[in-house]
C-alpha cells in the first residue's frame, strides 16, 4: 500500500510513483505538485522516486507547532529505507549515499512562494561516498557548497548576499566569469568557507547528521507557508490560508553533473502570446533553483538540443503527453543527469489574457479538448478587454534590449526600489519597476506596478511567471541595466536614468525606450468570435436539455 499513517497524528504518507490500484490521492490531500507527478509517472514520463507528507501536516503544524512533528523521524526512517531499496542507495550511507530534495507543494499552484532545499543528506561522510559513487569530484564539491548556502537561507533566514559575495570574490581571484568555470579545488575551498560563514552567522556548526538536515528542511518548508510573500500571493489570488502545503521528499537527480547535464523550465506553449511553440529556458551543468530563482540568465531550447539531442527528443514527446493528460498548456521543470531526462513538476501554466484566449482556441481546434472545456479555460477572462498593443512609431532606437517574458507595451515612471512603488501608484502614475533580479519577494510591488525589467533572470523564473499571471509587461536578462546602491538611479549602459523618468517598455519584443512613445491597439477579433460561438452553442445545448427535461416531467 502507498498510504502510511504517521505516528501520533491523523496524517498519511504517499509514495511517488503511486503504488497499487485505485484512484490517486487528491490535490487537497497531497498538493498539486505530488498529484501531478503521480499522473506523469502513470503516463510513463520519467519521474524521480520519492514520497510526500500530506497537507494535513501543515495544518497541524500551524495549530500545534513543533509538537505536530512528533514521530516524524520514525516515518522518515521507514520511507527512506523503502526509497533506498528502490534506488540502490541509502540515506546517510558512507558508500552509496542517497541525497534528497525537500520541496513544498500546495493544492493550488503558488510558483516560487514557498521553499525548497536540495542535496539534503550530504555530510563529510556521505560526501566521500558521493565522490566514490560518481567519480566526479566537481559534482560532490558543488553539491556541498550549494547545500550549505541553501540550508542557511531557507532554514535559518540568512541573506543570500553573504554567500554570493564570497563567490564573487573567488571568481575575481580566479579571473573567471561564471561559477561553472570553477574547478573542484576552488569549489571545495568555497564549501569550507561557506561552512565557516554559516557558523559565524547562525551561531552553530553546519549539521553533520543527515536526519537533522532532513527534519529541519521539512520544517522550513512548513514554515514557508506563512512567509510574507506566500501570504501576499494568497491574498492576491483568493487562496485560503487553511489549505496548507504538502512536503515532498524526492531522490536527487543532478543537473550539475557535467556538460551533458543541466536543468530547465518550460511551457508547452508560449505563455506570453499563446503561440504553439515549446518555450524553454535551460542552464547546462546547473541545478533547478539556478533557473527559477531569477538570479541567472538562461539559454534557449536549441542549446539543449545541441548538448543532449536524445533528451531534447524526449522533451518534445513529453510536451505532447502533458497536454493530452492535463488538457491544458503546462508549465514544467526538468533536469538532465548525464543526458538522461527527469521530469520534476508540471502544472497549468500562468499566462497572459491574450495567451489564455489563443491557447484555448488552438486546443479546441486541435481536438485536444472539447469546446465546453475551452470555455472553462477562459473563465474569469474579460474577452472584450483583451488587446494586442504595439508601438506605433517606426525607426525609434531603443536604449536597451532584454529577453521578452510577458508581452504588451507600457509607458510608465521608473522606480528602482520595490518599497516605493505604492507611493507612485497612489499618485496615479503607472510604474516600471527596474530590479537587478527577478525576486518573488517583490510580489506586492509587482502587483502594483505595470511592468518589470530586470538585469538578470530567465523568462521562466518564478517572478516572471507571476508577472505574466498578473498581466504585467516583463523583460528579463537586460544585461545593460545597472542599478546603484541607493536604488534611486541607474543606467542602461552609458544612458543614465533616474527615478521618476518616463520610459516605454515593449515586453513583446524585449525593448526599452526613453520617454513616451505612441502605441497602437487592436482586438483579436477572430479568436474572440470563435469563443463566442462555443458559448452560444453551450447555451443552446443547456436550453435544449432543460426543455427535454420539462417535457419528460409533463
Amino acid at each position: 500500500m502507498s498510504r502510511r499513517s504517521i505516528p501520533h497524528s491523523a496524517l498519511d504518507v504517499y509514495r511517488i510513483p503511486h503504488e497499487g490500484p485505485g484512484d490517486l490521492p487528491t490535490k487537497a490531500m497531497v498538493g498539486s505538485k505530488a498529484h501531478n507527478l503521480m499522473r506523469m509517472a502513470r503516463c510513463g514520463l520519467p519521474v524521480p522516486p520519492g514520497f510526500v507528507l500530506g497537507t494535513g501536516l501543515c495544518r497541524a503544524y500551524l495549530k500545534r507547532g513543533a509538537q505536530a512533528l512528533d514521530g516524524l523521524e520514525d516515518v522518515f526512517e521507514r520511507e527512506l529505507a523503502d526509497l533506498g531499496a528502490r534506488t540502490g542507495r541509502r540515506f546517510g550511507d558512507a558508500k552509496r549515499p542517497l541525497l534528497v530534495s525537500v520541496r513544498s507543494g500546495a493544492p493550488v499552484s503558488m510558483p516560487g512562494m514557498m521553499e525548497t532545499v536540495l542535496n539534503v543528506g550530504l555530510t563529510k561522510t556521505t560526501l566521500r561516498g558521493l565522490l566514490r559513487l560518481t567519480g566526479n569530484p566537481r559534482l560532490a564539491a558543488d553539491c556541498h557548497r550549494r547545500l550549505v548556502q541553501q540550508f542557511a537561507e531557507v532554514v535559518h533566514g540568512v541573506a543570500a548576499k553573504a554567500f554570493e559575495d564570497m563567490l564573487a570574490a573567488r571568481l575575481r581571484e580566479e579571473k573567471l566569469a561564471r561559477v561553472e568555470e570553477l574547478d573542484s579545488r576552488a569549489l571545495n575551498d568555497l564549501a569550507a568557507a561557506y561552512e565557516e560563514k554559516f557558523q559565524a552567522l547562525v551561531g552553530e556548526e553546519f549539521p553533520s547528521s543527515p536526519m537533522s538536515q532532513l527534519r529541519a528542511s521539512a520544517e522550513a518548508v512548513l514554515k514557508s507557508w506563512t512567509s510574507a510573500r506566500a501570504e501576499s500571493y494568497r491574498r492576491l489570488n483568493g487562496i485560503s490560508d487553511e489549505v496548507g502545503t504538502a512536503t515532498l521528499v524526492e531522490t536527487m537527480v543532478f543537473g550539475n553533473a557535467g556538460p551533458s547535464s543541466g536543468s530547465g523550465v518550460g511551457f508547452t506553449r508560449n505563455p506570453s502570446d499563446g503561440s504553439n511553440k515549446l518555450y524553454v529556458d535551460y542552464l547546462p551543468n546547473a541545478q533547478g533553483e539556478d533557473v527559477v530563482a531569477g538570479r541567472r540568465n538562461a539559454l534557449p531550447l536549441d542549446e539543449l538540443e545541441r548538448r543532449a539531442p536524445k533528451a531534447h527528443q524526449e522533451l518534445l514527446r513529453a510536451r505532447g503527453v502533458l497536454e493530452q493528460e492535463f488538457g491544458d498548456m503546462q508549465d514544467f521543470e526538468f533536469t538532465l543527469e548525464e543526458g538522461c531526462l527527469y521530469m520534476l513538476q508540471a502544472r497549468a501554466g500562468k499566462r497572459t489574457p491574450l495567451a489564455t484566449l489563443r491557447i484555448a482556441h488552438d486546443l479546441v481546434a486541435e481536438k485536444t479538448i472539447a469546446p465546453e472545456e475551452g470555455v472553462k479555460l477562459l473563465e474569469g477572462v474579460d474577452l472584450d478587454a483583451i488587446e494586442v498593443v504595439e508601438i506605433a512609431a517606426a525607426g525609434v532606437q531603443p536604449m536597451a534590449r532584454g529577453v521578452p517574458a510577458s508581452g504588451g507595451v507600457v509607458v510608465g515612471t521608473v522606480v528602482f526600489d520595490a518599497g516605493r512603488v505604492g507611493e507612485f501608484t497612489r499618485q496615479g502614475k503607472p510604474v516600471v519597476l527596474l530590479r537587478e533580479n527577478t525576486e518573488t519577494a517583490d510580489i506586492q510591488a509587482l502587483s502594483q506596478a505595470q511592468a518589470l525589467v530586470t538585469a538578470h533572470g530567465a523568462r521562466t523564473s518564478h517572478a516572471a511567471v507571476v508577472a505574466r499571471q498578473l498581466g504585467k509587461v516583463c523583460i528579463v536578462g537586460c544585461n545593460a541595466l545597472n542599478i546603484d546602491g541607493g536604488q534611486r538611479s541607474g543606467a542602461f549602459d552609458a544612458v543614465a536614468i533616474k527615478e521618476g523618468e518616463l520610459v516605454t517598455v515593449d515586453g513583446t519584443l524585449g525593448l526599452i525606450f526613453r520617454g513616451e512613445l505612441q502605441v497602437r491597439r487592436s482586438k483579436p477579433e477572430r479568436l474572440v468570435a470563435a469563443v463566442r460561438r462555443w458559448q452560444a452553442a453551450g447555451t443552446r445545448a443547456k436550453a435544449s436539455k432543460r426543455s427535454s427535461a420539462d417535457e419528460g416531467r409533463a
